[in-house]
């Protein structure tokens, strides 16, 4: 790839798992009464054919990843396992109590947090108290994160008994200097058995998670780390880049910016992991993400029906998504909530039968817009306008702010289309952020979003 190009474009930017991003949310939060209408809006017109999707937090880990952003509890209590699941089934019962019928659940994502800290059995209480409530649809698809060094066989064999399918594994690199440094002490060798295991057991979807840019990553190391990921052969493989945030994340204190990667070198790593992973057969189907063919992920890019939320790109369309547990975020298309940080609080509002939301966004006429604009480029990569309800003011202005991508032969802009081409797909989340107004009218002063590569 272009390496002034990928220089030219590596600019902070939201990876837009929802629009508005999160900071450009509504200041006031959404009331619990304006929320229910919202949820049962969209779970009555979806709900018979598309079903919804449940993502659940679970938050403990018995050790602190120093290069982790996710909103976390660290204990080795496993104590706390009982009162936690309880919280989320209560929480689960103050939906299904206001919702018209039996929801369909089209998709269950576990994730945190690590959710192996669970055990098997607590895991397998917890799926069941949810399915007590409600349908499961004929597609559907549920998966969990798994730590390597702690999920077990019989978490395996637990989750699959209840219907996953699923498993994406945190690998993030194999090198043991890199490992030691960010605090996760495991082996290729856990990867390669939690691999093995579960496609005997007959999950039939391995995402791997890798990072580039973590602490003493050097080119050649990392190149080792892709290869030996290869020969492992991941159905899907996430490649994220490292967000440094000290200030907002103080375990990633453990390291300094000195023994980062610079830019230059970050993004040499990225390219040859990109250009590596091509070569063995995986395509690049979308911001960070890779798949090989026989992969859904790939199957739906194929057929245009990938879809974006706050679990980043699935394959299954649900236009309602349910985020349960300390932080989780809800989607009902129409609006955003996210629920309570803290578990203390997180816990408080439940026991007075209150949904747990700390704050959310209604979107607005324009904010539909954009986000269905957005949404098709991180998932067809192209959107067009031909109808008026399509179009706005915004629109034009991000058709403006296209212009530079245009003469660099990123998209191709053509009345009432625009198209991002092969050479563009790599700068997907620049091109999003022409469409971004709010991002645009409220530029932020200090850094509150990663670099792009």
């Amino acid at each position: 790839m272009n390496s002034q190009l990928l220089q030219k474009y590596n600019v902070p930017g939201p990876r837009y798992t929802s629009y508005p991003t999160v900071p450009y949310w509504d200041k006031t939060p959404v009331t619990d009464e304006r929320w229910k209408n919202l949820v049962n809006d969209t779970f009555e017109v979806s709900n018979a054919t598309q079903g919804i999707s449940l993502y659940i937090h679970l938050p403990f880990c018995e050790r602190l990843c120093t290069y982790c952003g996710c909103n976390t509890r660290i204990t080795v209590n496993h104590k706390v396992e009982h009162p936690y699941i309880d919280a989320l089934l209560k929480e689960w019962q103050l939906y299904t109590d206001f919702l018209p019928t039996r929801p369909q659940l089209r998709e269950i994502h576990l994730g945190g947090g690590t959710p192996t800290f669970f055990s098997p059995e607590n895991l397998k209480r917890l799926i069941n108290g949810l399915l007590e409530k409600a349908d499961v649809h004929p597609d559907s698809e549920f998966g969990f994160e798994a730590h390597p060094a702690n999920t077990t066989d019989e978490h395996l064999a637990a989750l699959y008994e209840v219907g996953f399918r699923r498993i994406s594994i945190g690998v993030q690199d194999f090198n043991p200097i890199v490992l030691e440094l960010i605090n996760r002490p495991q082996t290729y060798e856990q990867v390669q058995h939690l691999t093995e295991k579960a496609r005997e057991i007959g999950y039939n979807s391995v995402n791997y998670d890798l990072v580039y840019g973590l602490p003493q990553q050097q080119i050649s190391t990392v190149a080792k780390t892709i290869n030996e990921v290869i020969q492992l052969r991941p159905d899907r493989i996430a490649l994220y880049s490292y967000a440094h945030v000290p200030w907002v994340k103080p375990g990633q204190r453990k390291f300094t910016e000195m023994d980062l990667p610079d830019a230059a070198k970050k993004l040499a790593i990225y390219d040859n992991c990109r250009e590596a992973l091509e070569t063995a057969g995986y395509t690049d189907i979308g911001m960070d993400h890779f798949s090989l063919p026989t992969d859904g992920l790939y199957e739906a890019v194929q057929q245009k029906r990938l879809h974006r939320n706050f679990m980043g790109y699935t394959t299954t369309q649900t236009n309602l998504l349910i985020g349960l547990g300390v932080s989780a975020i809800s989607d009902c298309w129409w609006g955003y909530a996210q629920n309570e940080k803290t578990v203390e609080k997180y816990y408080e509002r439940l026991k007075s039968n209150e949904l747990p939301l700390f704050r959310g966004h209604v979107l607005t006429r324009e904010d539909l817009i954009l986000r269905r604009h957005i949404q098709r480029l991180m998932c067809n990569f192209e959107t067009s306008w031909y109808d008026s309800k399509e179009q706005c003011k915004e629109l034009y202005d991000a058709l403006t702010r296209l212009e530079e991508p245009e003469k660099d032969e990123l998209v191709i802009i053509e009345p009432y289309h625009l198209t991002v081409t092969e050479k563009g797909r790599n700068f997907i989340r620049n091109i999003s952020m022409a469409f971004d107004a709010r991002l645009w009218n409220d530029i932020p002063q200090t850094a509150i979003f990663s670099q792009v590569f």
